[in-house]
Protein backbone atom coordinates (compact mmCIF):
# COMPACT_ATOMS: atom_id res chain seq x y z
CA UNK A 1 0.00 0.00 0.00
CA UNK A 2 1.42 3.63 -0.90
CA UNK A 3 1.04 6.25 1.20
CA UNK A 4 2.02 9.93 0.16
CA UNK A 5 2.36 12.64 2.76
CA UNK A 6 3.17 16.20 1.44
CA UNK A 7 4.71 19.04 3.50
CA UNK A 8 6.42 22.03 3.13
CA UNK A 9 3.71 24.54 1.73
CA UNK A 10 2.68 27.71 3.64
CA UNK A 11 2.35 31.72 3.03
CA UNK A 12 5.26 33.61 0.87
CA UNK A 13 5.98 36.52 -0.84
CA UNK A 14 6.52 37.08 -4.65
CA UNK A 15 9.03 36.20 -5.67
CA UNK A 16 10.33 33.55 -2.70
CA UNK A 17 11.24 30.15 -2.77
CA UNK A 18 9.61 27.24 -1.24
CA UNK A 19 10.71 23.18 -1.11
CA UNK A 20 7.57 20.70 -0.97
CA UNK A 21 8.06 17.12 0.01
CA UNK A 22 6.51 14.17 -0.36
CA UNK A 23 7.05 10.98 1.93
CA UNK A 24 5.88 7.89 0.54
CA UNK A 25 5.24 4.93 2.70
CA UNK A 26 5.62 1.92 0.19
CA UNK A 27 7.99 -0.60 -0.99
CA UNK A 28 8.07 -0.10 -4.28
CA UNK A 29 9.01 3.92 -3.95
CA UNK A 30 12.16 3.63 -6.40
CA UNK A 31 10.18 1.58 -9.17
CA UNK A 32 7.24 4.37 -9.06
CA UNK A 33 7.10 7.53 -11.52
CA UNK A 34 6.14 10.70 -9.37
CA UNK A 35 4.33 14.05 -10.46
CA UNK A 36 3.18 16.60 -8.80
CA UNK A 37 -0.31 18.45 -9.42
CA UNK A 38 -1.94 21.77 -8.88
CA UNK A 39 -5.39 22.86 -7.97
CA UNK A 40 -6.34 26.32 -7.49
CA UNK A 41 -9.89 27.58 -6.29
CA UNK A 42 -11.91 27.06 -9.24
CA UNK A 43 -10.06 25.36 -11.76
CA UNK A 44 -9.22 21.95 -12.53
CA UNK A 45 -6.30 19.71 -11.01
CA UNK A 46 -3.12 20.98 -13.31
CA UNK A 47 0.28 18.93 -13.99
CA UNK A 48 2.90 20.76 -12.75
CA UNK A 49 6.07 18.14 -12.59
CA UNK A 50 7.07 14.47 -13.38
CA UNK A 51 10.12 12.82 -12.79
CA UNK A 52 10.56 8.78 -13.42
CA UNK A 53 11.75 6.49 -11.17
CA UNK A 54 15.54 6.73 -11.56
CA UNK A 55 15.44 10.62 -12.08
CA UNK A 56 16.88 10.81 -15.30
CA UNK A 57 13.86 11.48 -16.84
CA UNK A 58 12.19 14.97 -15.48
CA UNK A 59 9.16 17.03 -17.47
CA UNK A 60 7.58 20.13 -16.72
CA UNK A 61 4.58 22.50 -17.19
CA UNK A 62 5.08 25.05 -19.35
CA UNK A 63 4.53 27.75 -16.33
CA UNK A 64 6.91 26.87 -14.42
CA UNK A 65 9.73 25.93 -16.77
CA UNK A 66 12.88 27.58 -14.96
CA UNK A 67 11.93 28.17 -11.71
CA UNK A 68 10.86 24.45 -10.68
CA UNK A 69 12.74 21.39 -9.91
CA UNK A 70 11.25 18.24 -9.18
CA UNK A 71 14.11 15.74 -7.60
CA UNK A 72 14.18 12.59 -5.84
CA UNK A 73 16.20 10.74 -3.25
CA UNK A 74 15.00 6.99 -3.61
CA UNK A 75 17.19 6.41 -0.12
CA UNK A 76 14.44 8.07 1.70
CA UNK A 77 11.65 7.48 -0.42
CA UNK A 78 10.91 10.82 -1.00
CA UNK A 79 10.42 13.15 -4.09
CA UNK A 80 10.55 17.30 -4.04
CA UNK A 81 9.25 20.21 -5.68
CA UNK A 82 11.55 23.21 -5.19
CA UNK A 83 9.77 26.14 -6.38
CA UNK A 84 11.74 29.22 -7.13
CA UNK A 85 10.90 32.83 -7.98
CA UNK A 86 6.66 32.31 -6.94
CA UNK A 87 4.15 34.25 -8.59
CA UNK A 88 0.68 34.66 -7.45
CA UNK A 89 -0.31 32.66 -9.83
CA UNK A 90 1.33 29.97 -8.28
CA UNK A 91 -1.12 29.60 -5.72
CA UNK A 92 -2.90 26.29 -4.99
CA UNK A 93 -3.23 23.06 -3.16
CA UNK A 94 -0.29 21.09 -4.81
CA UNK A 95 -0.65 17.56 -4.81
CA UNK A 96 2.02 14.81 -5.15
CA UNK A 97 1.12 11.18 -6.97
CA UNK A 98 2.91 7.80 -7.76
CA UNK A 99 2.51 5.78 -10.73
CA UNK A 100 2.98 2.12 -10.34
CA UNK A 101 4.45 2.56 -13.65
CA UNK A 102 8.29 3.46 -13.82
CA UNK A 103 8.83 5.79 -17.10
CA UNK A 104 6.01 7.40 -19.14
CA UNK A 105 6.34 9.15 -22.49
CA UNK A 106 5.37 13.54 -22.32
CA UNK A 107 1.76 13.33 -23.30
CA UNK A 108 0.82 10.56 -20.32
CA UNK A 109 2.65 12.06 -17.33
CA UNK A 110 0.45 15.27 -17.76
CA UNK A 111 -2.63 13.68 -17.15
CA UNK A 112 -4.21 12.30 -13.55
CA UNK A 113 -5.25 8.93 -15.04
CA UNK A 114 -1.75 7.94 -15.25
CA UNK A 115 -1.14 7.93 -11.07
CA UNK A 116 -2.45 5.57 -9.07
CA UNK A 117 -1.71 7.12 -5.78
CA UNK A 118 -2.35 10.57 -4.40
CA UNK A 119 -1.28 12.75 -1.63
CA UNK A 120 -3.84 14.52 0.39
CA UNK A 121 -2.31 18.15 -0.73
CA UNK A 122 -0.66 21.07 0.56
CA UNK A 123 -1.55 24.61 0.53
CA UNK A 124 0.91 27.12 -1.24
CA UNK A 125 0.10 30.64 -0.71
CA UNK A 126 2.07 33.35 -2.58
CA UNK A 127 0.84 36.76 -1.89
CA UNK A 128 1.63 39.97 -4.20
Amino acid sequence: QVQLVESGGGLVQAGDSLRLSCADSGRTFSRNAMGWFRQAPGKEREFVAYINYSGYNTYYADSVKGRFTISRDNAKNTVYLQMNSLKPEDTAVYYCAASNTGAHVRMQVTTTRTYDYWGQGTQVTVSS
